[in-house]
């Protein structure tokens, strides 16, 4: 097989892949993947809310944004920069070597925290591990300094279609997020963005949003997929549930359309069952967000990971094999 690897794809030809009967797409998914990413490993990686609640986004699902009513809208100050490498180092030590740090940020602020984020990308650098931020829009020179400060990624996802955008933010516009993306790839800095799934929208919506991030030249080399984790004081808190199969053909989707993206399975995981993940891993996912927390909701446990990822025989960037005590 030849992989093609595209940049014009067409919102039908996407749907049509979502719509596919489901073994077929996992057919069509697992033979990409087998030829794009041999010696197949899962990333682990480990997420830190640095700075938690206050935002002044108004994001139809987050907890943090100060238009809603969770119970972590209220403004925390932001963490010190040992605190921070200190449980960077835990996340190393648990196996993860990729350490993704968030602030719940409109856009990053110049000065004392923007010097602080600073020092923890190249700590967390220093300690041979892959540094990720997120804390919303940036200036060029802003993402020029994260550059010179060795740091792997950015993250800032596109969240939904730009069709369904305005019925989840107001307060960002689909293009503002686009820039800011393009500022992370001016400055040489690899590009995370991905989507939700689980907040209303369409399987055309779907479709759409996967188009966007699979017609970048270069295509990301991050694309998280996650699912919705409705947490109560937020507009979507009543909002049906996500169906766990259709997240495994978001997982599918993506890596058909990216073939050498990172697809990392990452929020609304705890919502689904071991065989479930392990059908996102088969799918063609090979990166975990690994800890009991994503910024402020939950995440499988690291002891139920491990298990997981041992009982399906899955080897991560770091070992050739997990292992688990058998005490």
């Amino acid at each position: 097989m030849t992989l093609n690897i595209r940049h014009d794809w067409t919102t039908e030809e996407i749907q049509t892949l979502l719509e596919l009967p489901l073994m077929e797409l996992l057919w069509q998914a697992q033979t990409v993947h087998r030829e794009a990413n041999p010696g197949y490993r899962v990333q682990l990686a480990s997420l830190l809310s640095v700075k938690t609640g206050g935002c002044e986004e108004d994001c139809a699902y987050c907890s943090q944004s100060i238009h809603n009513s969770s119970d972590v809208t209220a403004f925390e100050a932001q963490m010190q920069v040992e605190p921070v490498l200190q449980r960077a180092r835990a996340a190393k030590d648990a196996g993860a070597d990729r350490f993704c740090m968030g602030w719940a940020w409109r856009e990053i602020r110049d000065g004392a925290p923007f010097e602080a984020m600073l020092d923890m990308v190249r700590g967390v650098r220093g300690m041979g591990m892959e540094a990720c931020v997120t804390a919303g829009m940036l200036t060029g020179q802003q993402a020029e300094r994260l550059a010179e400060a060795g740091l792997t990624a950015y993250n800032h996802n596109i969240d939904t279609s730009p069709e369904h955008y305005d019925k989840i933010i107001s307060t960002r516009t689909y293009q503002e997020r686009l820039e800011t993306l393009q500022r992370v790839r001016d400055a040489g800095v690899n590009i995370c963005s991905g989507g939700i799934i689980g907040m209303g929208e369409t399987l055309r919506d779907r479709a759409s949003m996967l188009k966007v991030l699979a017609n970048m030249e270069p295509h990301p080399e991050s694309v998280p997929v996650n699912g919705l984790v409705a947490v109560e004081g937020t507009p979507l808190e009543e909002q049906v549930p996500f169906e766990s199969l259709e997240l495994v053909r978001m997982v599918a989707t993506a890596r058909i359309l990216m073939p050498r993206a990172r697809v990392r399975l990452s929020a609304g995981r705890e919502s689904m069952n071991r065989e479930a993940q392990i059908l996102c891993l088969q799918a063609g996912a090979d990166s975990i967000f690994y800890g009991d927390v994503l910024l402020t909701t939950g995440n499988p446990n690291v002891e139920e990971d491990l298990k997981l990822l041992n009982d399906a025989g899955v080897k991560t960037s770091w070992d050739s094999q997990i292992s688990i005590s058998k005490d």
